[in-house]
């Protein structure tokens, strides 16, 4: 049913001062960035429209444990509707799923869904993620709450939104429900279609990494490909210039006295880095700079992109020791004063403490809550252990995986076990769903997890040359690369067979 907003959220905003300087995740800062700056700019433009145009918000009653009728308990799941474009009760509805942080009134007014809305005449309605963003249930962060917290679980949400949607907006039973998301989000567009396709029509998944895996090294792979492209500003010497800065920032670490705190100073450390777990961690930021470059390269409100980074690396000179150090040392302040911070690693006692923080935050990171999935469903550690890595070999995978036993109390074994239940369970890079679009573009290192190449006459594949994470989800700029316009292009395309299928065929188009 749909409800008012929880009273009980109001004591986030107490916890919200800790988000500007506690230690999260730079790379999903760097994300929630980007996001609060495309969708303020889209906010800006519809606030200047009449008040029809502005989106929106409602809040469902769901079930907090949906496969234990027995349990009573609900949580307040918050949802987004743009009715701009909708012709008609029976006209498409196009569903923007949530993912691993909180969803704004980007996801039905930017980029698509929202702008492929008027050629259809569609509803567009966002769904945030349970445990993300303004949808936590009562009781907060709880380690017996997190037991509600998974992929399985906001596919239930999916189902009952759907339902209960369907009837609380009065659309028609033949309407074709067609899902969207990008990243984890795009995973769990795919994964609606394959377990629900009475319900949902179609999906288009963006940068899905439907494959969960333990060891991500494939991550670092693709960061290090990237940065010898010519087409995005990468080159052999950048290449070769960011592993030298890397192998500059271990020799002073190593140095330790003077050396290690002139480091700890010019990089941004808020950690004494006498412990190798604070080093580790100092590490992990830097290849974060680096691999933030790549993975959100071209977009717009990324703090540097990869030509950017690649002629600070370069400095113009011989990719010495010092200077391509430098340039490393000045990608770090830009990056730290564009989002904000001041501190670009903490110590490892600090994350730790903070992850272990129960109270929910106002911050859209979310990096507790994606701990645990990772932890219970999808693995994801980026690593840096093979010798022809650029970067550091650390942090290493099993201090990674101490993260799980430090704040959550689960054993390596049983990660292992949960990332191979997951791609079991979903099957991995051939899922089996029908009407699904895979959309990836070959700059960004989560790619190699979803699928690039069709799987059938109805499972398509798009792989666009240079685009970057869900750049294809991005609203549209003059400055996009033909490669990125011709796949949007397709999207439409397919888009238009399968709904024009759904028109000649009311029965599949909903219930």
């Amino acid at each position: 049913m749909a409800v008012g907003p929880a009273l009980w959220l109001g004591p986030l905003l107490l916890f919200s001062l800790w988000e500007g300087s506690a230690p999260v995740s730079l790379l999903r800062r760097l994300g929630e960035h980007i996001r609060q700056l495309q969708e303020s700019s889209v906010l800006g433009l519809s606030l200047g429209q009449e008040a029809a145009a502005v989106p929106k918000e409602g809040w469902l009653e769901q079930p907090l444990d949906p496969f234990n009728t027995s349990d009573r308990r609900s949580f307040l799941q918050r949802y987004w509707v743009n009715d701009q474009h909708w012709a008609s009760r029976d006209g498409p509805v196009f569903l923007h799923l949530g993912g691993e942080g909180s969803l704004g009134t980007g996801s039905v007014m930017r980029g698509h869904p929202a702008a492929l809305a008027p050629a259809w005449g569609a509803l567009v309605i966002g769904l945030e993620h349970r445990f993300y963003g303004l949808s936590v249930p009562v009781g907060g962060l709880e380690r017996a709450q997190l037991h509600f917290l998974s992929s399985r679980h906001a596919l239930a949400d999916v189902v009952s939104a759907r339902l209960a949607l369907s009837r609380l907006l009065n659309v028609s039973s033949s309407s074709p429900w067609v899902c969207f998301g990008g990243s984890y989000a795009g995973s769990l567009a795919a994964w609606a279609r394959l377990k629900f396709p009475h319900l949902i029509f179609a999906a288009v998944a963006s940068s899905a990494p439907v494959r969960a895996v333990l060891d991500f090294s494939a991550y670092n792979e693709v960061v290090s490909r990237s940065l010898t492209s010519a087409a995005i500003g990468g080159s052999w010497e950048c290449r070769a210039a960011a592993a030298t800065a890397f192998a500059e920032v271990e020799r002073r670490l190593r140095a330790g006295g003077a050396a290690r705190a002139a480091l700890r100073t010019e990089l941004g450390a808020c950690a004494s880095l006498g412990r190798a777990g604070d080093r580790a961690e100092l590490l992990a930021a830097l290849q974060a700079v680096v691999g933030g470059a790549v993975q959100y390269d071209g977009q717009a409100g990324t703090p540097l992109d990869v030509r950017q980074l690649c002629g600070l690396l370069q400095g113009g000179g011989n990719g010495s020791r010092p200077r391509a150090y430098g340039g490393l040392r000045q990608a770090v302040q830009v990056v730290l004063h564009r989002l904000g911070q001041r501190c670009l690693s903490f110590s490892r006692a600090e994350t730790v403490a903070q992850l272990r923080v129960t109270e929910p935050q106002m911050s859209g990171v979310g990096d507790r809550q994606w701990l645990y999935q990772t932890c219970t469903e999808f693995g994801f550690y980026v690593t840096c252990e093979d010798p022809k890595c650029p970067f550091s070999q650390l942090p290493a995978l099993p201090s990674q995986l101490e993260l799980c036993e430090q704040v959550f109390g689960l054993s390596t074994s049983s990660i292992a076990q949960a990332v191979a239940q997951t791609n079991s369970y979903y099957g991995g890079q051939s899922p089996g769903a029908t009407q699904v679009l895979f959309v990836n573009g070959d700059t960004d290192p989560w790619h190699v997890l979803s699928v690039t190449q069709a799987l059938g006459p109805s499972v398509s594949a798009l792989l666009i040359p240079g685009a970057s994470h869900c750049m294809d989800m991005a609203p549209e700029r003059p400055s996009d690369s033909p490669s990125l316009r011709l796949g949007r292009q397709n999207i439409f395309q397919q888009l238009h067979t399968w709904l024009r299928l759904a028109k000649e065929s009311p029965g599949r188009g909903g219930v």
